[in-house]
This record gives structure tokens, C-alpha cells and sequence, in this order.
């Protein structure tokens, strides 16, 4: 029998909240992993999400460098090099099914934005 092990989310400080720009991303790097991290003002409420930088299409670490839209009810970014849409909550690829980022929960304490890996 084997018994089954939990890892207790890690999160990591990442900037304040102050360091990053409106509808924008910026890229962070968490042991070794280059996080996409984007600030999207909607409705008058300010979200945080974060996924992987790796383009898996691109194949290479340009997320952040996407532009920031809306399919029907999603968040998505457009990557900057074959234009396939990531949704920014999940990671999913819109266009394509075999494809998909990994997403990060994202927090704000004190000022400062935590991603947890």
C-alpha cells in the first residue's frame, strides 16, 4: 500500500502591486520557472493571473509579451508569435486542443503579490 503525499502550496513574493501596469504583463522567475504575470483592469476591478511563460507552440518564453483580450466570457492572451489564445484563468488553449499552459493561483498580501507553484 502506498500511501499518498501532499505538497503544501509554496507561495512566493513576487513584486508589490504597485510594480506591475494595467493590462499589461511582466515575467517573473520562481526557481528556475518563468511565470507570465498579467494585471487586467474589468469593470472597475483590478485581477491578477499567472501562467506559464512557455509558448508551447513558439516554443519559446514570450507569454508575457501577449496581448491582453476577451473571447466571449474568457481573459485570454494572444501569443506574440502564432497568435493562439491562452485563457489566463485555466491555461487552456482556445484554438487548439492539444495544447494548454499551466496556471498559477495568484494572491495579493500586504501590498505584495504572491504566486504559489
Amino acid at each position: 500500500m502506498t500511501a499518498k503525499t501532499e505538497v503544501a502550496a509554496q507561495w512566493h513574493d513576487v513584486c508589490g502591486i504597485d510594480d506591475v501596469v494595467t493590462n499589461s504583463g511582466v515575467c517573473a522567475l520562481i526557481n528556475d520557472q518563468q511565470i507570465a504575470l498579467f494585471s487586467v483592469l474589468q469593470a472597475k476591478q483590478q485581477y491578477l493571473y499567472a501562467i506559464s511563460n512557455w509558448d508551447p507552440v513558439g516554443k519559446a518564453n514570450v507569454l508575457y509579451r501577449g496581448l491582453i483580450g476577451s473571447i466571449g466570457d474568457d481573459v485570454v492572451v494572444a501569443s506574440p508569435l502564432y497568435k493562439e489564445h491562452y485563457v489566463l484563468a485555466t491555461g487552456k488553449c482556445v484554438e487548439r486542443d492539444d495544447v494548454s499552459v499551466i496556471s498559477f493561483p495568484v494572491k495579493i498580501d500586504g501590498g505584495r503579490i504572491l504566486i504559489s507553484l
